[in-house]
């Protein structure tokens, strides 16, 4: 069961489609701090300042299933291993989980998979 409303999940991935459909967003080479860099040069942006907002107003267990989520839906766990992902994930918490989240370029379709697994659907 989520405690994180769908409502909130569905926000999350139009906002993600929003931010990731703008010509410019790359998400460069993984060596490095490429995702502070990234971010940091659309710092400006609507769509991340309401995503960075939403993530930073969950409390960090909802955070962490925003996350677990993002990894059922991409595929590393399966509805049955629902409590293992959410144990993972707040083993890796911390405090720059919006920058996790938004620096995947599928976040969207990961977390919309994730959330139609739990019977959820969002009404684009």
């Amino acid at each position: 069961m989520l405690s994180v409303s769908p409502d909130n999940i569905c926000r999350l991935i139009q906002l993600s489609r929003e931010f990731h459909a703008q010509e410019g967003v790359t998400i460069p080479d993984p060596s490095g701090d490429w995702a502070r860099q990234m971010l940091a040069s659309h710092a400006d942006d609507a769509s991340l300042q309401e995503f960075n907002t939403i993530i930073a107003d969950l409390e960090p267990d909802q955070q962490q299933e925003v996350v677990a989520l993002l990894w059922l839906g991409r595929g590393d766990y399966t509805r049955a291993e629902w409590q293992d992902a959410i144990a993972q994930a707040a083993d890796r918490w911390n405090p720059q989980t919006a920058e996790y989240l938004i620096a995947h370029p599928l976040l969207a379709d990961h977390l919309e998979k994730g959330l139609e697994l739990f019977g959820h659907r969002c009404n684009e």
